[in-house]
């Protein structure tokens, strides 16, 4: 108790921004022993815990820091597995600076907050090491069957939780390898693939098949998943990129930043991508814009840095402050010389043949808008013009309209495309059809999607279990009669 008034506060070691930008390995290193077990100490172990009440899973934070501080980690790792099916990969990932961390007491108080993620993924780190993690093996065998549409975090959670309930479970995912925008979307300087790998890996081991390469609608009906499991879950996430409506003329240097970031993925993971090797989706020598603030942009700089790019630029049209983003993120890559165009908004894509120009304007920050958001305005007089080789744009992402994609107008969307559910149950509109993670909330954390997905494997859970009752009522009553 009070040992944060004692021990400063102490981050991992991080590579030196010169070092890290000459590969895509991860910049954090892992804590020290004695390291890590001082750091969990300085907890204060608060009568409220509000790092526990801004977590989205609720995880047991203050009595997986206790147990870490007292080199019980065997016990932290089984408290943290307990609310959070991947906590080494939300250690790694999540934005703790405005979650956890951000809420912390002591941070409250002056002190600076207890180092939350990097001990979480410490904690996990080591489990896996000692083979503290285990595959999934149920108590007893259920008849039923679940499929999961989508294997990203939601998907991913929901398919272990109930498979720990004893159901067969099938994931249906159209890329060529699980885990959605974990192995795609996360470049590896936060989150290397192999820590995803070995998730989905132990949940193969688990019994849970994955179908791949699997397009619903094309490669395979709705209705005949639907026909194969007593309950079905869609956890596609939301991949239409939204568009600044710019690109009037089509340039082919003006991409979408999920094209990006799943190129340089793949090239990562060591697949041939044409377009990579052709140069049209690799920054190497050009002046790359990316414009948003969000974490994806955060990416989308990093990376191009990584690849060797001649200048980097990030506008957003709002200030520092107001960015969405990690501003963990925004400083490493301010680091790592990234040149942040702040209160800047793109009017204008100019060339001939390619995009050779953007114009850009100044902003200014007006009254609040409905969101509570100082309202960007442009300054007259400040149009200017910034060279281009190739202008990712970050700006968010969007549903896909899925009633089309899977042959079925049944399933109803709100007016902003996601999935309608009924939020007692997470069900659709259609019978035993469920939706959990950014498809029914919009573009979010991984954090979020996993939550999504533990809550929605209790309700199909649930939905099972009365249509098994009901069944076993109608067959012993038709006995009965």
């Amino acid at each position: 108790m009070l040992k944060f008034t004692s021990i400063n506060q102490e981050n991992p070691k991080k590579t030196s921004s010169k070092e890290r930008i000459k590969s895509f390995k991860e910049i954090y290193s892992k804590y020290e022993n004695n390291i890590a077990k001082e750091q969990a100490s300085r907890c204060s172990q608060c009568g409220i815990p509000f790092c526990q009440v801004h977590c989205p899973l609720h995880n047991h934070i203050p009595d997986w820091l206790k147990l870490a501080a007292e080199e019980r980690l065997e016990e932290a790792f089984q408290i943290s597995s307990l609310t959070n099916n991947m906590p080494e990969i939300c250690g790694r990932i999540c934005p703790q600076d405005r979650l956890c961390e951000g809420n912390c007491v002591i941070e409250q108080s002056g002190h600076g907050t207890v180092t939350i993620g990097s001990i979480e993924k410490y904690i996990n780190d080591t489990a896996w090491e000692k083979g503290w993690i285990k595959p999934v093996i149920p108590s007893a065998e259920k008849k039923q069957s679940v499929g999961i549409i989508g294997s990203g975090p939601a998907g991913l959670a929901a398919a272990e939780e109930l498979r720990k309930n004893g159901y067969k479970v099938t994931i249906y995912d159209r890329y060529d390898r699980p885990g959605g925008l974990l192995i795609y979307g996360i470049p590896n300087f936060k989150l290397e693939k192999e820590i995803v790998e070995r998730r989905t890996n132990r949940l193969k081991e688990s019994g849970i098949n994955f179908e791949l390469n699997c397009n619903i609608g094309s490669d395979i009906l709705f209705d005949d998943i639907r026909s194969k499991h007593s309950a079905v879950l869609i956890a596609t996430g939301v991949y239409k990129s939204r568009e600044i409506n710019l690109n009037k003329l089509n340039f082919n240097n003006v991409v979408p930043a999920l094209d990006y970031l799943i190129t340089s993925n793949k090239f990562g993971l060591n697949d041939k991508v044409d377009d990579f090797s052709n140069g049209r989706l690799n920054a190497n020598g050009k002046n790359i814009i990316v414009i948003g603030g969000g974490d994806t942009a955060m990416d989308c700089v990093r990376t191009a840095i990584r690849q060797g790019a001649n200048s980097v630029k990030c506008l957003y049209r709002r200030d520092k402050t107001n960015m969405p983003g990690s501003q963990r993120e925004v400083e490493n890559a301010i680091e790592e010389g990234v040149d942040f165009k702040w209160l800047t908004l793109p009017t204008a894509y100019l060339g001939n043949g390619s995009l050779k120009n953007i114009t850009t304007v100044l902003m200014q920050l007006g009254e609040p808008d409905e969101s509570g958001r100082r309202r960007p305005e442009p300054k007259e007089g400040t149009e200017q013009k910034l060279d281009a080789d190739l202008v990712i744009e970050a700006l968010g992402f969007e549903p896909e309209n899925l009633p089309k994609l899977f042959d079925d107008e049944n399933l109803k969307v709100t007016r902003w495309g996601t999935l309608k559910i009924n939020y007692k149950n997470m069900m659709t509109s259609i019978d035993g059809v469920f939706a959990a993670g950014d498809i029914v909330r919009g573009a979010s954390l991984v954090v979020w999607g996993i939550k999504d997905g533990r809550d929605a494997a209790k309700n199909i859970h649930d939905f099972i279990e009365n249509n098994s009752k009901t069944e076993t009522n109608n067959y012993q009553r038709a006995i009965n009669e």
